[in-house]
C-alpha cells in the first residue's frame, strides 16, 4: 500500500517541492492561452493526468501499462497544445520504478519517442511557444532520458542489497547451526565418557565402601582426579568458544564496510589491549556493533576508527560522517547499542554517543580489569 505522498520520489537532490511546482505549472501555460475552449481543455487533461498518474501506483499486472500509456498520450497532447513538456518527468519516474525489464524497456522507448516526437512537432507547428523556453525543454528531456535508468538501477541495486543481506542472515544462521553442534559434539566428547567413569566408580566406590575401605578411597581419588580433567577440558573448550580479539574483528568490520561501499580509515594500533582476553571480548564485540550501526542507519561513505591507550583505560572512537543520530545518544533505543552497555557494565567500562558531524561513538574500559585477571 502506497502512502499519499510516496508518487513523489524521496531524493534530497529532487524533493517534493520540486514536483509540487511542478504540479502547479501547467495551469500557467493553460491560461496563457486566450480561448475559454482550450483553457478547458487543459484543465481537463490535467485533472486526468494525475488520476492516470495516481491510479498506476494503485493498480497491478497489465492495467499499470494502461494508465502509463493514457499518462504518455496526455503529456504529448499537453506539449502541442500549451508547450508544456515536463510531465515527461512524472511519467519517467513511474517508469524508472517498474521492476520487470521488458516492460521497463518497452515503455521507456515509447515515452522518449513520444517526447522527442512531440517537442519536434510542436517546433514545427508554433515555435514562438516553445523557442522561449528552449533550455527548459532540453533539461526536461534530458531528465527524462536519464531518470528511468537511474531510478531502475538503483532498484535493481537496493533488491540486490536486500538479497544479499538475507544470504547473510541465513549464513549466520547456518553458522550458528553449525557451531552449536561443533559444541554438543565437543561437550559429549569431553563429558559424555568422563560423566559415566564417575558414574560407574560411584557405584563402585558405594559398594566397596564396607567390604574394602582403602579400594574405595582410591576409587574416590580417581573420581576426584576425573571429575578435575572434565572441568578444565569444559574451561579449554569455553575459553576456545569465546577467543576473540580487535584485530581479528576488525578484518571482519573491514569487509562489512568494504561490502557497504564505505570508506574505514584506521588511528592508532588494534593490538594495545592483547594482554587481557576479557577486554579483547568487550571491545572487538562492541566495535562490530557499532560498525554494524554505521553499515546500517548512518548512510555515511566514511568510517573512523580510532584505537587510544591511556594510562588507566583502552578506548575506540567509531566516527561516520552519515546522518548523524536524532536527539540525545545517552538513551538511544535498540538491542545493538543495549547490548553494548551490558558488555561494557560487566567490565565497569563506558559507553558514549554524540552527534558531530555525523555520529562519534566512543567505547572506554579501564586498564585495571587486566591486572586483577593477572592477580587472579
Amino acid at each position: 500500500m502506497h502512502r499519499w505522498y510516496s508518487i513523489f520520489p524521496d531524493y534530497p537532490w529532487l524533493s517534493i517541492y520540486t514536483w509540487v511546482i511542478l504540479c502547479l505549472l501547467p495551469f500557467f501555460f493553460i491560461f496563457k492561452s486566450s480561448s475559454p475552449v482550450e483553457i478547458m481543455l487543459g484543465i481537463m487533461l490535467l485533472m486526468l493526468f494525475f488520476i492516470c498518474y495516481r491510479f498506476s501506483f494503485k493498480s497491478k499486472s497489465g492495467l499499470v501499462y494502461l494508465w502509463l500509456s493514457f499518462e504518455i498520450i496526455i503529456n504529448a497532447v499537453m506539449t502541442l497544445l500549451f508547450g508544456f513538456v515536463y510531465f515527461g518527468l512524472f511519467t519517467a519516474f513511474f517508469i524508472g520504478n517498474i521492476r520487470h525489464t521488458t516492460g521497463f524497456f518497452i515503455m521507456y522507448g515509447i515515452h522518449i519517442a513520444m517526447a522527442i516526437g512531440s517537442i519536434i512537432w510542436g517546433f514545427f507547428i508554433d515555435i514562438d511557444l516553445f523557442l522561449p523556453q528552449l533550455q527548459f525543454v532540453i533539461l526536461s528531456l534530458i531528465g527524462t532520458v536519464l531518470l528511468p535508468f537511474h531510478l531502475f538501477y538503483q532498484n535493481r541495486r537496493k533488491n540486490l542489497e536486500g538479497q544479499l543481506e538475507m544470504a547473510n542472515e541465513r549464513i549466520s544462521e547456518l553458522v550458528i547451526y553449525k557451531e552449536r553442534q561443533r559444541i554438543a559434539r565437543d561437550l559429549h566428547d569431553t563429558l559424555g565418557h568422563k560423566l559415566s567413569l564417575i558414574g560407574l566408580k560411584s557405584d563402585l566406590a558405594g559398594k566397596l565402601v564396607q567390604i574394602d575401605p582403602t579400594a574405595a578411597e582410591k576409587e574416590l581419588v580417581d573420581i576426584r582426579q576425573t571429575a578435575s580433567t572434565a572441568l578444565k577440558e569444559v574451561r579449554e573448550l569455553v575459553s576456545d568458544m569465546r577467543s576473540t580479539n580487535v584485530e581479528r574483528e576488525l578484518i571482519r568490520v573491514r569487509q562489512l564496510l568494504q561490502a557497504a561501499d564505505i570508506e574505514l580509515i584506521i588511528h592508532g594500533n588494534p593490538a594495545f589491549v592483547n594482554e587481557s582476553p576479557l577486554l579483547e571480548n568487550v571491545l572487538g564485540m562492541c566495535m562490530k556493533e557499532a560498525v554494524t550501526n554505521v553499515v546500517k542507519h548512518s548512510y555515511a561513505n566514511t568510517c573512523e576508527i580510532s584505537f587510544i591507550s591511556y594510562q588507566d583505560s583502552y578506548e575506540i572512537v567509531v566516527k561516520d560522517n552519515g546522518i548523524g543520530i536524532p536527539g540525545s545518544g545517552e538513551h538511544l533505543p535498540g538491542t545493538g547499542i543495549e547490548g553494548m552497555r551490558e558488555r561494557l557494565e560487566f567490565v565497569n567500562g563506558r559507553l558514549q554517543i554524540t552527534k558531530e558531524d555525523g555520529t562519534l561513538l566512543k567505547i572506554n574500559v579501564p586498564a585495571v580489569i587486566k591486572q586483577v585477571m593477572q592477580e587472579g
